[in-house]
């Protein structure tokens, strides 16, 4: 069963919980953007949200989105103009874009303008959050539902993972934190970058908790499974 609303199509079964990564949704209509954003939220992603094109502008380049869910049919600057600027600044932050289901020429100016997929509306938030989940795993080269880095498996769908075999409970926030190091092993990632990446632009942001669980990630995992840079941050790799 499924019913409609804001041009969403809502399944009345749960979703798998998913871990969090900062999606910005642009959209005009308050109702579909209210929804589609608590939906997103119920699947573990930190949302922000914006109503008109110069806004969403804005943020899209301010901010170091893991994704972006873009209409086209946008006040003050329309979609495909964002998205073009977006492309013309070097921005390749993954855009899912929206658009009315006959507007075929829509999803021609969008590709050519650099979107990386769309959806039509209305649409199922299910198929919504699946693109999503793809566009993802193809920005980071992952399999469907598995991240495997450092001698760990992490299965998205269950959320949990696996060293050795062994499976590790972890907090919801240390399953988020861990999914985000295994997603770029190697990197120096500073604490205000992972609390970026964490928690939406109106939550209160506390770079210093993020200390606090990559400790206990070490705690768990081993304490060489993430390195410390004096003055830059963590990477995560397997022990030397």
């Amino acid at each position: 069963m499924a019913w409609r609303c804001c041009g969403i199509l809502t399944c009345s079964s749960p979703a798998a919980r998913r871990p969090t990564l900062k999606v910005l949704l642009v959209d005009d209509d308050s109702r579909l953007r209210s929804r589609l954003k608590d939906d997103l939220v119920s699947r573990g992603y930190a949302v922000d949200t914006a109503d008109n094109g110069i806004d969403a502008e804005h943020l899209g380049t301010e901010w170091p989105y893991d994704a972006v869910i873009l209409d086209l049919g946008l006040p003050q600057r329309p979609g495909i103009e964002v998205l073009r600027n977006w492309r013309a600044r070097g921005i390749a932050v993954p855009v899912l874009i929206l658009t009315a289901r006959d507007a075929w020429h829509e999803k021609v100016d969008g590709f050519k303008a650099g979107a990386d997929d769309y959806v039509a509306k209305p649409f199922h938030v299910e198929e919504l959050c699946a693109r999503l989940g793809a566009l993802l795993r193809r920005a980071h080269a992952q399999p469907a539902g598995v991240v495997t880095a450092g001698g760990l498996t992490l299965d998205e769908e269950r959320q949990s993972v696996s060293k050795g075999g062994r499976e590790v409970d972890l907090s919801g926030v240390e399953f988020r934190l861990l999914r985000y190091f295994m997603l770029h092993p190697g990197q120096v990632l500073s604490k205000t970058h992972l609390a970026e990446h964490t928690y939406d632009n109106d939550s209160e942001r506390d770079s210093n908790v993020i200390e606090v669980y990559v400790n206990r990630l070490r705690n768990k995992l081993g304490a060489a499974m993430i390195t410390t840079r004096r003055g830059q941050g963590y990477v995560f790799g397997p022990p030397g």
